[in-house]
C-alpha cells in the first residue's frame, strides 16, 4: 500500500497508508486529515481540496484534464504544482508522493 505524505503549511506532516483507488483527497478524509475541506465531497465542483504537489512529483502524475484545470480557477494561490486532490487517484507508482496542504483552506 503506498504512503502519502501530506504536509500542513506549518511543516507538520502526516503520513498515511493509502488504498490502490482512492483518491489523495478520500485517503485524507477518511484518516481524519483536517487539512483538506472538500465541500463537495469529490466531485470536482469546488476547489476545497486544492493541495501543492511537491516539485519532485509533479511530473510523474497523470496531466488534469480540462474540468480540473477550471475549477483551480476559484482556488486561491494556485501555481504549477496546484491539483486537486480529488482528481489525484491513489497508484503504487504514487507511493512517497508529497501533498502539501496550502493554509487557504483552513
Amino acid at each position: 500500500m503506498p504512503t502519502i505524505h501530506y504536509v500542513l503549511h506549518d511543516g507538520t506532516r502526516h503520513s498515511i497508508d493509502a488504498p490502490i483507488g482512492d483518491s489523495v483527497m478520500l485517503v485524507a478524509l477518511r484518516n481524519d486529515f483536517e487539512g483538506i475541506l472538500a465541500e463537495c465531497g469529490g466531485a470536482c465542483s469546488c476547489a476545497t481540496c486544492h493541495v501543492h504537489i511537491d516539485p519532485e512529483w509533479v511530473n510523474k502524475l497523470p496531466e488534469m484534464d480540462d474540468l480540473e484545470q477550471e475549477m483551480l480557477d476559484f482556488a486561491e494561490n494556485v501555481d504549477d504544482t496546484s491539483r486537486l486532490s480529488c482528481q489525484l487517484k491513489i497508484t503504487d507508482e504514487m507511493d512517497g508522493l508529497i501533498v502539501n496542504v496550502p493554509e487557504s483552506q483552513y
